[in-house]
C-alpha cells in the first residue's frame, strides 16, 4: 500500500489539500471585533460607545472617516438596524456623522461645547440648585482660575479683557438685561488654558444670570441700574489686578464682587 502511495505521488496524483488558515484567522477576528450586549443597556449604545472609544484612541481626528456603513457593520458584527441606531446616538452627542453616498461614511466631528453646557444646565435646574449653593462652587472655581489666569496673562489676554470691558461700558444697562456680564468671568476663565474650568465656569455663569433677570422680570427694575455699574466697576478693578500680575488682589476683588452678586439676588 505504501509503495503504491508513493507511486501515485510520483505519478502526480493531487495532495491532500492543507487547511486555509487565513479563514479561521479572519472569523477570530471578526469574533473579537463583535460587540456584546451589556446587560441593562441596548446593543446601540455599547457600540455607540466603542465608536466613540475608537475616535478618542485615534486622538480625535475630526474629519477622518472611521469607515462605511457596511464596514463598520461587519467591525462590530451587527445589524443595519442596530448600527443606524448607533449613529444616531453618536450624532446626538456630536461626535461623528454618517455622510451618504460616494466616499462617504461615518466622519469624525467636532463636538459643540453647548451642548454640555446645556445638558449640564438643566442638570442643575433638575437638582434644584439654590443661590447658596450654587455660589459656593463658582466662587471656589472663579477665584481660582483669576489666580491662575494672572499668573498666565499675556498682553493678548489682557488686550481679550479690555475689549470687554469697553464692550460693557457701551452697552451699560443692556449688558445685564442681555446677559453680557458673565463673558468677562468667562475669558478670564480661557485665559487659565484649563477647558475644563472654562467650560464649569460658563454654566454656573448662565445660571446666575437667569437668576439676575428673573429678578428684572418680576419687577425688580432697580437693580438693572445698579448692577450694570457695580458689575462694570468691580469688572474693571479684577482686570486691573490681573494686567498688574497681582494674583493675590485679583482674587479678593473677585470674591469680592461674587458676594456683591449673591447680595442682589436676597
Amino acid at each position: 500500500m505504501q509503495r503504491a502511495t508513493r507511486a501515485g505521488a510520483a505519478n502526480g496524483a493531487p495532495k491532500p489539500k492543507p487547511k486555509a488558515a487565513g479563514k479561521g484567522r479572519a472569523r477570530a477576528d471578526k469574533a473579537d471585533g463583535a460587540v456584546a450586549r451589556k446587560p441593562g443597556r441596548r446593543l446601540a449604545e455599547v457600540v455607540a460607545d466603542r465608536i466613540e472609544e475608537d475616535i478618542v484612541a485615534r486622538g480625535w481626528p475630526v474629519g477622518e472617516v472611521l469607515g462605511s456603513e457596511a464596514d463598520l457593520i461587519e467591525r462590530f458584527g451587527v445589524s443595519r438596524a442596530v448600527f443606524r441606531e448607533a449613529v444616531r446616538i453618536v450624532e446626538h452627542h456630536n461626535v461623528a456623522r454618517m455622510r451618504r453616498g460616494p466616499g462617504g461614511g461615518l466622519i469624525v466631528t467636532e463636538p459643540d461645547p453647548r451642548a454640555v453646557q446645556n445638558a449640564m444646565a438643566l442638570y442643575l435646574r433638575y437638582k434644584g440648585v439654590g443661590r447658596e449653593v450654587l455660589f459656593e462652587a463658582r466662587a471656589a472655581l472663579e477665584i481660582a482660575a483669576v489666580a491662575s489666569a494672572t499668573e498666565r496673562i499675556t498682553e493678548e489676554g489682557i488686550a481679550r479683557l479690555r475689549e470687554v470691558l469697553d464692550t460693557e461700558e457701551r452697552e451699560g444697562e443692556r449688558a445685564v438685561a442681555e446677559a453680557h456680564t458673565h463673558h468677562l468671568h468667562v475669558v478670564i476663565a480661557e485665559l487659565t488654558g484649563n477647558p475644563a474650568m472654562a467650560m464649569f465656569i460658563e454654566v454656573l455663569n448662565r445660571l446666575n444670570e437667569e437668576m439676575i433677570l428673573a429678578e428684572i422680570e418680576a419687577g425688580h427694575r432697580e437693580v438693572l441700574s445698579v448692577a450694570a455699574a457695580d458689575y462694570h466697576k468691580a469688572h474693571v478693578a479684577i482686570v486691573d489686578a490681573i494686567a498688574s500680575g497681582d494674583a493675590a488682589l485679583a482674587q479678593h476683588r473677585m470674591r469680592r464682587h461674587l458676594d456683591a452678586i449673591l447680595e442682589y439676588l436676597h
